[in-house]
């Protein structure tokens, strides 16, 4: 049984075709990363797994169940958690009360106190979220995905407009997950693609360009030409 299976998935807006009959699966446990230049429909792709948008044809599978047609709730239900590319928090609120309002809201049995110092945030539990670092806001937006208890997660570029230093430390904190949660990456940054990933899947126009391992990526000729390009080579 397969975390994830995309199958012949189609999605266009007006005449633009996003997505091009896509398939790909990915493995319990797995780390995958989704590369590929802007507009090829990588989060598009995202969108659809987790029922934010639907396909035009196409299904897609989570844990061996048809979640085609299900909606986000349903598929949360299954162990699906998801992060976006812009941060979705209460700005207003302090970073315990985040993490309160998620326990409740999961009706997770774990402790607040207990969470933020597994995750070495504790210290600023009392300052408003508005008030964290840009790097910071990241963090907790992972850890509200982690109080779901996922089995599958989802990240859309977690890395994206942070710092080197904030970027190696949410980097840390990924690659601190259970191995019993699959993840799924969205990222630009090679590096740390290259850090996380077990597959890296290449799209290009909305379709699978390119998948395999680290190094069969970063070897592989036609990739480096059409994504990450001349200019990159010297840094991976």
């Amino acid at each position: 049984m397969k975390a994830i299976e995309v199958k012949d998935i189609t999605k266009k807006y007006g005449g633009l075709k996003v997505l091009r009959h896509l398939s790909l699966s990915i493995a319990p446990g797995e780390r995958r990363a989704i590369i590929g230049p802007n507009g090829t429909g990588k989060t598009t792709l995202f969108n659809i797994i987790t029922g934010v948008t639907k396909p035009d044809s196409g299904k897609i599978y989570v844990f061996g169940k048809n979640v085609t047609r299900l909606s986000p709730y349903h598929r949360a239900r299954l162990g699906l958690a998801r992060t976006f590319q812009r941060n979705n928090l209460f700005f207003n609120l302090s970073l315990l009360d985040n993490i309160n309002l998620a326990l409740q809201v999961n009706r997770s049995q774990l402790k607040a106190k207990d969470f933020l110092e597994n995750w070495a945030l504790y210290h600023r539990k009392n300052v408003k979220v508005k008030e964290l670092s840009y790097g910071e806001q990241r963090q907790v937006e992972l850890l509200l995905a982690l109080v779901q208890s996922p089995r599958l997660m989802l990240l859309d570029e977690p890395t994206a407009g942070v710092s080197q230093g904030e970027s190696r430390v949410i980097t840390e904190m990924i690659q601190r997950l259970p191995r019993e949660v699959t993840v799924v990456i969205i990222e630009h940054d090679m590096e740390v693609v290259f850090n996380l990933a077990d597959r890296i899947t290449v799209l290009n126009r909305g379709q699978v360009l390119y998948e395999g391992n680290r190094e069969e990526v970063r070897t592989h000729p036609t990739v480096k030409d059409i994504y990450l390009g001349a200019a990159e080579e010297e840094d991976i």
